[in-house]
């Protein structure tokens, strides 16, 4: 039935909760668990608009990155601990949308499983902005937890 299953994780409630779905399905189906996080590229002209001046200059997708790795390893460490086999994990930089999609497509993903909001979610939407955004443009079936 499934044989690689996209997890889109950002360290949100619900991208665990969809995380545990797709290990649920895995144990049915023995298929591969690719967890992605994606962070949000900023330039150099963005940061500079920040109020805060840090003594340092830190490029912020360096910070991205570091955190998206993070987030990706607790992802892991939980799949684990929940039973997982073969889950491997990724980081990328871009609008998550576009990159979810377009990741699953190149990795040749039979489903996508992201919970219904992420972190920057809105009290009484149905449907986050990306969730939306994925359901939309994905070229395999989309699980919304």
């Amino acid at each position: 039935m499934f044989k690689k299953i996209l997890v889109a994780v950002d360290g949100s409630k619900k991208a665990l909760e969809a995380l545990d779905k797709a290990i649920e399905l895995q144990q049915l189906t023995q298929a591969e668990i690719y967890l992605l996080c994606v962070f949000k590229h900023h330039s150099l002209f963005e940061a500079s608009l920040s109020m805060v001046r840090p003594q340092e200059i830190q490029i912020p997708d360096q910070a991205l990155t570091e955190f998206a790795k993070e987030v990706v390893e607790m992802a892991k460490q939980h799949a684990k601990e929940k039973g997982a086999t073969e889950v491997r994990g990724f980081v990328k930089g871009g609008r998550p949308s576009k990159v979810i999609a377009k990741f699953a497509q190149e990795k040749g993903a039979d489903l996508i499983v992201m919970g219904s909001h992420g972190t920057h979610s809105k009290d009484g939407m149905i449907l986050g902005s990306v969730a939306h955004r994925v359901t939309s443009s994905a070229k395999c079936p989309v699980m919304v937890v």
